[in-house]
C-alpha cells in the first residue's frame, strides 16, 4: 500500500502542472476553445482568384485609313510606317532645311511635340533641300526625339499636295484630313491640344 501512496502524492503535482500548463496555453492562444471555433475561416483559393467582373477579350485591330497608308524613311536611318498611328489624330509637317519660318516654327513644335507624343503624334516630312542640310536642322532646333521623313524626292509631298513650306496637315481619328496649311505656333498649339482632348 505504501508504494502505492507515493505514487499518487508524486502524480498529483505534476497533474497540477500540466493542468496550469494548458491554461497558461490557453490564454496565449486569445481565449476559450469556443471563441477559436467562432473565428471564420479563410475562404478557398479558389474563390479569391475569380476575377471580379468579365475578362476583356482581345481588341479588335484599328482599321487603317488610306492617308496613313504610306511608309518611308527616317533622317535617322529607320523605317517609318504611318499605319501604326492609325486611330489617333496626327500632324504631318512639311518643312524644308533652309526655310526661315520652319526655323521659326521649329521652336513651337520642339517645345509642345514631348507633351503631345501619344495623343497627337508630330511628324516631320523634310525635303527641298540636301540629307545634311536636313540632319543640321534637326540637331539645330533640338527635334531629334520625334520622326523625321527624309521625303527628297517629294513622294509625300505629292501624295498630299503640299507645294509649299511651312504646311501643317492635320489628320484626325478617322482619318480625315481636317486641316493643310499654314498655321502659326499659337493656332498650332491650339489645335493639337484640342485634339487630344
Amino acid at each position: 500500500m505504501r508504494p502505492v501512496r507515493q505514487t499518487r502524492r508524486a502524480i498529483g503535482p505534476v497533474v497540477v502542472l500540466l493542468a496550469a500548463a494548458l491554461a497558461a496555453g490557453g490564454c496565449g492562444a486569445g481565449g476559450s476553445v469556443e471563441e477559436a471555433a467562432a473565428v471564420p475561416e479563410p475562404p478557398p483559393a479558389s474563390a479569391s482568384a475569380e476575377p471580379a467582373g468579365p475578362t476583356p477579350g482581345p481588341t479588335a485591330p484599328v482599321p487603317v485609313p488610306d492617308t496613313l497608308r504610306f511608309t518611308g524613311q527616317t533622317l535617322a536611318g529607320t523605317e517609318f510606317d504611318a499605319a501604326a498611328l492609325a486611330g489617333r489624330p496626327v500632324v504631318l509637317w512639311f518643312w524644308a532645311p533652309w526655310c526661315a519660318t520652319c526655323a521659326s516654327q521649329a521652336w513651337t513644335i520642339a517645345e509642345i511635340e514631348p507633351g503631345f507624343r501619344d495623343t497627337v503624334p508630330i511628324v516631320g516630312v523634310a525635303g527641298l533641300g540636301e540629307r545634311k542640310a536636313m540632319t543640321d536642322f534637326v540637331t539645330e532646333f533640338e527635334l531629334g526625339p520625334m520622326p523625321q521623313i527624309d521625303d527628297r524626292q517629294g513622294a509625300l509631298w505629292k501624295r498630299f499636295g503640299v507645294v509649299e513650306q511651312s504646311t501643317f496637315v492635320i489628320i484626325d481619328r478617322e482619318g480625315k484630313v481636317a486641316h493643310k496649311g499654314w498655321l502659326d505656333g499659337e493656332d498650332l498649339t491650339r489645335r493639337v491640344t484640342a485634339l487630344a482632348a
